[in-house]
Formats: C-alpha cells, sequence, structure tokens
C-alpha cells in the first residue's frame, strides 16, 4: 500500500482530486458566540455564517489528528503516513500534529506548508503523487517540501478588516493597508499573510497580481489553482486572465476558500496559486 498523505480542510481540495490520491482532509473548526460549532468539510455551514460577529476559528487538536493518523498508518500496511498542514504561523494544527508526531514516531513525518489555502492542497497533492508513484515515506516527504518551496501564492481581498480582527497578518502590513478606498494585494512571507502591494481598485489588484504572477513563472510548467470567498464569478474572469497570461498551465483549479479562511478573508476576495513539479492532473 503506498504512503498516506494526510492534509486538512485548509487544502480546499475538490473531492475527486482527494480521492484519486486517497488524500486524507481533516476538519477545522468554527465556533460561534451562542456556541454552535461547525466541522468544516463535515457540517452544512451557511454562507453567511462567516460574516458573523466574534465567529472563531481554529485548528484541527491532538485527538482529531491521532485517530485519522492511525487509520492512515493502518491503511497504509507499514509505509507510513506524510502530514501536510497550513502554515504553523497562521494555525495551531501543525503543533498539534507535532504533538501526535512524538507520540507515533517514525511512521508519521509531518510537513508545514507554510501556506494556506489551495497552496496547501498542491503540496498535499504533490506528496500523494510521489506516493502514488511508490516512493517511500521519505521521498514524500522531500516532494511536499520541495512543493512547499516552489509554490506562489497571492490574494486580493476587498478589505483588511477580517484579517486585522483576527490578527492573521502582521503589524506592518495592518498600518500599511490602512488607507481608505485600498485593495491590497496578500502574500505569504516565511509563513506569514504580509502586505505586498495596494491598489486602489480591485481591477487594478487583480491585474497587477496576475501580472506579477506571470513575471515570477516565465515559462515554468505549473498547475494553477484559483480561489476565492464567495466570488465565482470573478474567480472565473481571474482564472481567465491568469490562463492568458501563463503560457505552460498544465492544470487548473477553481476552488471556494471555505469558511474557515472565509472568515479571516472576507467576502469577495480571490487569489492565485501556482505549483510545479506536479504531474498534469486528469
Amino acid at each position: 500500500m503506498p504512503v498516506i498523505v494526510v492534509t486538512d480542510s485548509s487544502a480546499r481540495l475538490p473531492a475527486t482530486v482527494a480521492d484519486r490520491y486517497s488524500i486524507v482532509q481533516v476538519p477545522l473548526h468554527l465556533s460561534l458566540p451562542d456556541g454552535t460549532e461547525y466541522l468544516e468539510g463535515v457540517d452544512d455551514i451557511p454562507p453567511q455564517v462567516i460574516s458573523e460577529p466574534d465567529i472563531t476559528t481554529s485548528g484541527a487538536n491532538p485527538q482529531d489528528l491521532i485517530e485519522v493518523y492511525q487509520e492512515a498508518i493502518e491503511r497504509s500496511e507499514g509505509d507510513g503516513v506524510v502530514a501536510v498542514h497550513m502554515s504553523r504561523r497562521l494555525s495551531g494544527t501543525w503543533a498539534a500534529a507535532r504533538l501526535v508526531a512524538e507520540e507515533l514516531g517514525e511512521k508519521l513525518r509531518v510537513v508545514d506548508s507554510r501556506a494556506a489555502g489551495i497552496s496547501v492542497g498542491l503540496t498535499a497533492l504533490a506528496a500523494a503523487q510521489a506516493a502514488d508513484a511508490g516512493a517511500s515515506r521519505d521521498d514524500v516527504y522531500e516532494a511536499a517540501i520541495r512543493a512547499a518551496a516552489t509554490a506562489e501564492s497571492m490574494l486580493c481581498v476587498q478589505t483588511l478588516e477580517n484579517l486585522r480582527t483576527s490578527g492573521r497578518i502582521s503589524a506592518a502590513s495592518r498600518l500599511l493597508g490602512s488607507a481608505l478606498a485600498i485593495k491590497p494585494i496578500l502574500n505569504i512571507a516565511d509563513g506569514v499573510l504580509a502586505l505586498q502591494e495596494r491598489q486602489r481598485t480591485m481591477t487594478r489588484a487583480v491585474n497587477r497580481m496576475l501580472d506579477t504572477l506571470a513575471e515570477h513563472v516565465g515559462d515554468d510548467e505549473v498547475t494553477l489553482a484559483v480561489q476565492h470567498c464567495q466570488a465565482l464569478e470573478l474567480a472565473a474572469e481571474v482564472h481567465a486572465g491568469a490562463l492568458e497570461r501563463l503560457p505552460h498551465v498544465t492544470s487548473s483549479l477553481i476552488v471556494d476558500l471555505g469558511p474557515v479562511l472565509g472568515v479571516h478573508v472576507g467576502p469577495g476576495a480571490v487569489g492565485v496559486t501556482v505549483g510545479r513539479g506536479l504531474e498534469p492532473l486528469d
């Protein structure tokens, strides 16, 4: 049995892709002030929930993870598990995974993707494709590390208010992005969301994001993923614009950011991610 890859629901991999490569996605948590709790990817979460005041999110806890990891280890028939999770600086899931790894030992290796959203998904996918090809646990781990190091991801948001409230953006970025009528372009630097630049309209921000992506990608072959928060029409436009600018896209996806990440970025956000070295998707 190949090595099993486990990730969390922030990865946003479509079920068809996750099923094809037997990737397990552990749900993250979302809690309302009245005590209502949801598991992302398991419960039916109303779209308006992400705009509720005082809503909180949390990563997978050790108990969540140990059950999934143990089951995956058994399924692997001794080949082991590689777990790919959201940046340790954005979520507590990685830290919980490391605690479990101390208990389970060498059968489990944990990767900090240093990312969020579909960038986590593409890193998990790179690992799963290596596993599918028969790679060892250590080689699957290295495939994930390479994918995380070469992925590029940017995000345009309507406002920094959600990120400011949740503390998911640096203090310097909060100050730089505080002007009214500014549409920020964000990237992830050292595992933390940071302000890359500002534009006066969302149209300008999206075009600048795509132009910057094209500059970084050049002639490389890439897997393209567009992610959005309740902005499917805009995501489709971004997808089309990316395909026009990138000469060698082997596969592409459009995915929703989901409620847990949506709480932090707010409705209307849209982003692009590219992964290198992945096999084309069917």
